[in-house]
């Protein structure tokens, strides 16, 4: 494969997605500048750190299940361009939502070693698209005038 100079560079730095790498227990060994801008913490905080450090209390035992598994088996049902909505948290405890695609790390004998996840914040248009769902279900509930 033939990658243009400078390519690698710019989508490990890019600030305006997170970049998240981990090993196959779910330790972060890679945090992009767009991780630190959406999450708050810095790369020094989270590197050698459990990715329960963005996954709200709630959905950890939920999270770790689907992950060990796929370390375990290999397969997933997601990263073949499945774009996957999840809430997750900042340092400062507030819940986002967040896009994500994830791309499994593999050592020399194909085996689960990681993975890799490029994530937006999508909390604004999430709380949009909330407010327009409620305005139509309003909507829905009242009965029409006559004549309209």
């Amino acid at each position: 494969m033939n990658v243009p100079d400078g390519l690698v560079d710019a989508l490990l730095t890019m600030g305006s997605d997170a970049l998240i790498g981990t090993n196959h227990a779910g330790i972060v060994n890679f945090w992009n500048l767009g991780a630190t801008r959406i999450f708050g913490f810095s790369a020094d905080e989270t590197i050698g750190q459990s990715l329960d450090l963005i996954i709200p209390p709630n959905l950890r035992e939920r999270h770790w299940e689907g992950f060990h598994r796929v370390m375990a088996t290999g397969e997933s049902h997601y990263g073949h361009g499945d774009l996957l909505w999840v809430p997750a948290q900042t340092k400062s405890g507030q819940r986002i939502s967040v896009e994500f695609t994830i791309a499994m790390l593999r050592d020399q004998t194909q085996r689960p070693a990681g993975a890799v996840a490029i994530l937006r914040d999508v909390t604004k248009r999430f709380e949009e698209v909330r407010t327009l769902k409620r305005q139509l279900a309003d909507l829905m509930r009242k009965p029409l005038e006559p004549g309209r």
